[in-house]
């Protein structure tokens, strides 16, 4: 008997809706081929709800959306609503009740796809950030003195605990050895500035890499994570950080990696249920042209696919973006890839159904 999974869609702002369409499309594809179901119920949070409402999301959303295998989102933001509102109010909200703990993101550059560093192909980019989803910075610990005035004082503060920090390390070694590809794992932080947070960070890095002997743990400044990304991006496998670096080292893995149109991530809580998104924004001025690249809510819901115990299905998805990189676009950038939104979304289906496994 077919397995069934429940999964929740919002498809939000902008493209959003767009690209969790073809999204869909493909997985659709996808689990007929291998014999599983999927079952949508769609929500409407976002911006539009928000202004026809003044709700970002209603009480118990959070717990409505527990119920599900997984959430599978388009994207948030409305130029209409002031920033911070949608992205506080939806997605941070979601991360923190959900305790999506891990943000994972694979950096992996695709066959055709321009690589804006040079000499630098698909056999050198090809690592994974494991980012921790719900501390740090991002816990909204401060405040402000004397607003306003010459005065003014703000606080904001880095929220570093054990349990937390811990679990997150634990994932990215777990991670790593199931990777089984360089079996080296980076931590990625500032301990000669950042002396208590990251001196936690540390210890429990190196005391949780004594039990698993076969990776070999490694570690960089955010400063010199940069540098390498650019200059030997080759040298990473799996890297594990905070909130704030993972935030900012993810883009620039973007930008490796081809841009936003490519890439995708998952809010994961291993022990419940988790949001996979393409990690680009709405790209409001794009909306209903249907020319925005699909590609990364594809990948996205390849990676929904192999989170839930579908890795033969996850995995042929992203070959079958890697097959549309290659012999079909000429771009990802909207507009550009000489194919529209939904003739993309027709070319992975098509891919799906034809990769060998």
């Amino acid at each position: 008997m077919s397995k069934t999974y429940n999964i929740a869609v919002i498809g939000g702002d902008g493209t959003g809706p767009e690209v969790v369409a073809e999204g869909i499309k493909v997985l659709n594809t996808a689990s007929a081929r291998f014999g599983f179901k999927l079952d949508y119920h769609f929500y409407d949070y976002g911006g539009d709800r928000y202004l026809r409402t003044g709700e970002v999301l209603p009480q118990g959303a959070a717990d409505d959306l527990r119920k599900y295998h997984a959430i599978y989102l388009g994207a948030i933001g409305h130029p209409d609503v002031k920033p911070g509102i949608l992205e506080k109010g939806i997605l941070l909200r979601l991360r923190f009740e959900l305790d999506q703990y891990i943000n994972l993101r694979p950096v992996k550059l695709f066959p055709g796809v321009e690589c804006p560093l040079k000499d630098k192909g698909p056999e050198h980019i090809d690592f994974v950030v494991v980012r921790e989803n719900t501390e740090g910075l991002y816990a909204g610990a401060g405040g402000v003195l004397k607003k306003g005035t010459p005065d003014e004082v703000a606080i904001q503060e880095s929220i570093n605990t054990r349990k937390g920090v811990e679990r997150c390390i634990r994932y990215a070694f777990e991670y790593c050895k199931k990777r089984n590809k360089g079996n080296k794992l980076t931590l990625c932080g500032k301990t000669n500035v950042l002396t208590y947070a990251f001196d936690l960070w540390e210890r429990a890095f190196y005391e949780v890499a004594k039990e698993y002997p076969m990776i070999k743990p490694d570690y960089a400044h955010v400063d010199a994570t940069t540098m390498w990304f650019v200059k030997n991006p080759e040298w990473f496998d799996v890297i594990v950080t905070d909130n704030m670096f993972g935030d900012i080292i993810t883009d620039l893995g973007a930008m490796i990696q081809g841009g936003m149109g490519i890439a995708a991530g998952g809010n994961i809580n291993p022990e419940g249920v988790s949001m996979f998104e393409p990690i680009g924004g709405s790209a409001p001025k794009y909306t209903r042209q249907n020319i925005i690249n699909p590609l990364a809510a594809i990948c996205a819901g390849g990676m929904m696919l192999e989170c839930l115990g579908e890795s033969t299905a996850g995995n042929v998805i992203e070959k079958a973006a890697m097959e549309v990189t290659s012999k079909h676009l000429k771009s990802l950038a909207a507009g550009k890839m000489g194919y529209s939104t939904t003739e993309v979304g027709d070319l992975a289906a098509k891919y799906v159904t034809e990769i060998k496994e």
